[in-house]
């Protein structure tokens, strides 16, 4: 059962990443989009029931991040939308850490903790996507996007996301305000820190089973 909840943690995230390009159009479209993404919201609390300590912060900003994005729906000002992405981004880094000290202190790792540890990239790339939708609503003009047009502007940023975490970068959206570059330059950081971590945490997990054989 607890493998089933970390797999569907996974595929949950892959089934927003992969559809949000497809989503980000109109406003009817991203209701569904929104939609969709609740259920990363849930899945991630429940994990994040397993871990001592963690259950009431996860529900109480997931409980913020919906009343949140009900509200940018009714009050599409700048401030609230920004509240928004803010808190979802507040949600995911605290997610990504309560997660990753579950990974940290596995003594024998499962399929699960596999699952885990990609489903924590993914939210990490989700958690600086929100930071740069924030920024890109409160403060305008501070990330070059490659389309002026408004729709797929949030799915632009998610791929920058993506593509800065994973260290590619293409070039073709492109911070320019100083606070979203060093922002883009730390999520790069991240990503790197990240894999060498996780890598030696997997591969020392791993040694005891080894050794008893």
């Amino acid at each position: 059962m607890q493998d089933r909840r970390d797999i569907f943690l996974l595929l949950s995230l892959l089934l927003v990443i992969l559809v949000y390009p497809l989503l980000d159009h109109d406003d009817f479209q991203r209701l569904v989009l929104g939609g969709l993404m609740f259920g990363p919201l849930v899945l991630a609390t429940v994990k994040m029931a397993q871990i001592k300590g963690w259950l009431w912060p996860a529900i109480l900003l997931m409980t913020c991040a919906v009343v949140s994005a009900i509200a940018s729906t009714f009050f599409p000002s700048p401030t609230v939308v920004g509240l928004k992405w803010g808190i979802l981004a507040a949600f995911f880094g605290l997610c990504a850490s309560g997660l990753f000290g579950y990974l940290r202190t596995a003594h024998t790792i499962r399929d699960g903790h596999l699952y885990t540890a990609v489903s924590i990239y993914l939210i990490l790339g989700l958690q600086w996507f929100a930071l740069y939708s924030a920024f890109d609503v409160l403060c305008p003009g501070s990330i070059q996007h490659n389309t002026v047009a408004k729709a797929d502007r949030h799915a632009e940023l998610l791929y920058f996301s993506l593509i800065t975490l994973s260290t590619i970068g293409y070039g073709d959206v492109v911070p320019v305000q100083g606070e979203v570059r060093i922002l883009a330059a730390l999520e790069g950081i991240a990503g790197v820190l990240y894999i060498a971590i996780t890598v030696a945490l997997l591969v020392s997990a791993y040694r005891p089973r080894d050794n008893s054989a």
